[in-house]
C-alpha cells in the first residue's frame, strides 16, 4: 500500500461523512481501498482498524453531547459481540447476500430523502427484540467486515425506535464493540493488520473527529438525514459491485 495522496484524501472525507452520521466508515474504506488497489487480503483489516478509530472518536462525541440512550445500547450488544468475532473468524461466500442486502440500503436510503425529519413520537422495542437484533447484525458486521451501523441505523430510524442523534449514538458505540470483535475474530485466524495501514490514522481521525463532532452538536436533522441517505447509498452500491 504505497503513499497515495489521492487514497489519503478519499479516506478522509469517507471517515467525515460517515461519522457525522453516527457510522465510522468501514463500508467506503472497503470501496476506496479497493478503488486505489490495496492488496485484497489487507483491506479487511485495514478498513476494520480505521473503523475502529473513527468509531472510538464517534462515540465519544455522542457520549459527551448526551445523545446515547443506554437503555436501548446495552441489549444489542450483548450478543454481537460474539456474533461479529464469529462473523470475522468465517469467510464465507457472500455474494447474494451482498445483493440483497445493497437493495435494501438502497430504498433505505430513498426513504430518508423522502421523510428528512425527525417522527413525532417513538416506540422503542423491548430488550428481547434488541438481544436478538443485536446478535444478526453483529453476526452480519463481522461477515461483512463492517460496524454494522450502516445496518442498525436504518433499522432503529425506518422502524420509529429512536430519534436521529440518539440512534446515531447508539450506531457509534454498537460499530466500536462490533468492529473490536470483528477484528479480534479476524486475527484469532492468523492474520494481521498490514503495517501499512497504520500510516492511514491521522488523516481520519483528523477528518473523522470533525464530521462526528458537527453530527452530535451542529448539523440540523434533515441534514444529517440526507448525509445518512448518501452513506447507505454508498454502502448499498458497494455491496452491489461486490467487493
Amino acid at each position: 500500500m504505497e503513499a497515495q495522496p489521492g487514497l489519503w484524501l478519499t479516506l478522509g472525507l469517507v471517515a467525515f461523512l460517515y461519522a457525522s452520521v453516527g457510522h465510522a466508515g468501514a463500508s467506503g474504506y472497503i470501496a476506496a481501498l479497493s478503488l486505489f488497489g490495496t492488496d485484497p487480503e489487507t483491506i479487511r483489516p485495514t478498513a476494520l482498524l480505521l473503523n475502529v478509530v473513527v468509531a472510538a472518536l464517534g462515540s465519544w462525541q455522542f457520549i459527551q453531547a448526551g445523545h446515547l440512550r443506554w437503555r436501548r445500547f446495552w441489549p444489542l450488544v450483548l450478543l454481537s459481540i460474539p456474533g461479529a468475532f464469529l462473523g470475522g473468524s468465517l469467510a464465507l461466500p457472500k455474494r447474494v447476500f451482498q445483493s440483497l442486502v445493497g437493495v435494501i440500503l438502497l430504498g433505505s436510503a430513498l426513504r430518508f430523502l423522502q421523510r428528512p425529519q425527525d417522527p413525532e413520537q417513538v416506540q422503542p422495542p423491548g430488550p428481547a427484540t434488541l438481544v436478538s437484533v443485536g446478535g444478526a447484525l453483529g453476526f452480519l458486521a463481522g461477515l461483512t467486515g463492517t460496524g454494522g451501523g450502516v445496518f442498525l441505523s436504518p433499522l432503529m430510524l425506518l422502524a420509529g425506535w429512536s430519534r436521529t442523534r440518539e440512534t446515531a449514538a447508539v450506531a457509534v458505540v454498537f460499530i466500536l464493540v462490533n468492529s473490536l470483535a470483528g477484528l479480534a475474530g479476524l486475527i484469532s485466524t492468523g492474520r494481521s493488520v498490514p503495517a501499512e495501514a497504520w500510516p492511514l490514522i491521522p488523516v481520519v481521525v483528523l477528518l473523522g473527529g470533525c464530521g462526528a463532532a458537527l453530527g452530535s452538536r451542529v448539523l440540523p436533522v434533515p441534514i444529517i438525514r440526507r448525509c445518512l441517505a448518501l452513506v447507505l447509498s454508498l454502502a448499498g452500491v458497494r455491496l452491489l459491485l461486490g467487493d
